[in-house]
C-alpha cells in the first residue's frame, strides 16, 4: 500500500480509501466488520462514510468496529460528511451553522468518537452563505471536533470561491474534494481538477469503477439482470445501462482496459483503479465493496504499475467528447502559450 498526504494537510493516508456506503445494506454488519478488518490488514488506514449512508447505520457499524478494535482504531483516519436531509424539518438539510452543528454531533455519537479527521460538505448549498459554513468549520477545528474539512461534488467555481473566502478571513482552508471520477466520467478535468490543483488540495475520487461498468461485468446490448446494482435496476441514476450501452466510447474504453488487464494478468477493476490513482492531484481512491473478496481484488490495484504508454492509451480511448470551445482543442490552445515564439 502506498501512502500520501491528505491533500494540503500533514496527515498521511493510504492511497486507497475504504468507502462504506454498502455497510448495513449491501453488506450486513458481520460482513462490514470483515471488510474493515481486511482493509486495515492490507495496509489501509482511511475510512470514508456519511451521515446518510443507510440512514446513519454505516456510521454506527464503523463505530462498533472501532470500539472492538481499539489498537487499529488509533491508526484509522476517519472521514464523514454532512449536508443531506436527515429529517422532515426545514432545517434538517443543508450546510447552515444550525444543521451542521446538529449533524456533526449526531455523527460523532454514531461513530463513538470525540472528533473526526475529515468532515466533508456532501454538496453545495445555494441557500447558505459560504461564510456561514466556513466559520462553522473553522470553529469546529478550534473546538477539536474535526481536524480538517473538505468538499464533495463541488464545481470548480464553488470550490475556488470557498478557498478565497477562507483565506480572506484567516480561516482554515479546505484540504480535499471528493468528486465522481473514473475512465467513463472525466469531465471534471476541464474545470474542477485545475481548481483543486490551484488550491493545493487533494482529490478523493468516488465511483472509480463507474458503478461496476469498468469491472467488465456488463455486456454490449445485453441488459443486465440478477444481483448487481444495474441488474436490480437497469435505469439506476447516472449509471443507467441504456445510456452507457449506446455510447461507443464506453465499449472502446472497456476493451482497452481489458487488453491491458490481460497483459498484466490483472482484473479490469485493478487497471481502472490504477489509472485513477495515477491521475494528477489524486490523494486516495475510494473503494466500495459488498464482500471481502471484492475488496481484496480492488486492493491489489495498489501493486499494479501501469506504464506511460498504457496510461496514454487509456487517456486517449476514454477522452471525453467536447465541443471545440471552450473545452475542446481551440479552448485548450487559448489557455496555453509558449514561453518563446520558437517554442
Amino acid at each position: 500500500m502506498d501512502y500520501r498526504l491528505l491533500g494540503c494537510s500533514g496527515t498521511v493516508v493510504s492511497a486507497q480509501t475504504l468507502g462504506t456506503m454498502t455497510f448495513g445494506k449491501e453488506a450486513d454488519e458481520a460482513t462490514s466488520f470483515d471488510i474493515m478488518t481486511a482493509f486495515v490488514e492490507g495496509g489501509g488506514n482511511f475510512f470514508d462514510t456519511a451521515d446518510v449512508y443507510t440512514g446513519g447505520t454505516s456510521e454506527e457499524i464503523i463505530g462498533r468496529w472501532l470500539a472492538e478494535h481499539p489498537t487499529e482504531a488509533e491508526q484509522v483516519v476517519l472521514a464523514t460528511k454532512g449536508r443531506a436531509r436527515t429529517g422532515d424539518g426545514p432545517n434538517d438539510i443543508g450546510i447552515s451553522h444550525r444543521h451542521l452543528r446538529t449533524a456533526l454531533e449526531k455523527s460523532l455519537r454514531r461513530l463513538g468518537v470525540e472528533h473526526v479527521d475529515l468532515y466533508q460538505m456532501h454538496a453545495w448549498d445555494a441557500l447558505t452563505p459560504v461564510e456561514e459554513t466556513l466559520r462553522f468549520l473553522d470553529d469546529a477545528i478550534s473546538a477539536g471536533k474535526i481536524s480538517y474539512y473538505g468538499f464533495s461534488n463541488y464545481l470548480g467555481w464553488q470550490l475556488t470561491k470557498a478557498v478565497h473566502i477562507a483565506h480572506a478571513h484567516g480561516w482554515a482552508r479546505p484540504v480535499t474534494l471528493q468528486p465522481q471520477y473514473n475512465l467513463l466520467v472525466r469531465d471534471i478535468e476541464h474545470e474542477i481538477v485545475p481548481a483543486v490543483q490551484d488550491a493545493g488540495m487533494g482529490l478523493l475520487p468516488w465511483s472509480p469503477l463507474a458503478g461496476g461498468w469498468l469491472t467488465g461485468k456488463y455486456k454490449r446490448d445485453q441488459e443486465p439482470t440478477g444481483a448487481t446494482r444495474l441488474g436490480e435496476n437497469p435505469q439506476r441514476g447516472m449509471e443507467a445501462w441504456q445510456k452507457r450501452n449506446d455510447d461507443e466510447r464506453t465499449w472502446r474504453t472497456i476493451d482497452e482496459v481489458r487488453a491491458i488487464a490481460d497483459a498484466h494478468g490483472a482484473s479490469l477493476s485493478q487497471v481502472a483503479l490504477a489509472w485513477a490513482a495515477a491521475q494528477p492531484a489524486v490523494t486516495s481512491v475510494i473503494l466500495g465493496a459488498r464482500t471481502v473478496e471484492q475488496l481484496r481484488d480492488n486492493m491489489a490495484a495498489a501493486d499494479l504499475q501501469l506504464s506511460e504508454d498504457e496510461l496514454r492509451r487509456l487517456d486517449e480511448v476514454s477522452a471525453p467528447q467536447m465541443d471545440d470551445y471552450p473545452y475542446g482543442p481551440a479552448g485548450i490552445k487559448q489557455r496555453r502559450r509558449p514561453l518563446t515564439k520558437e517554442s
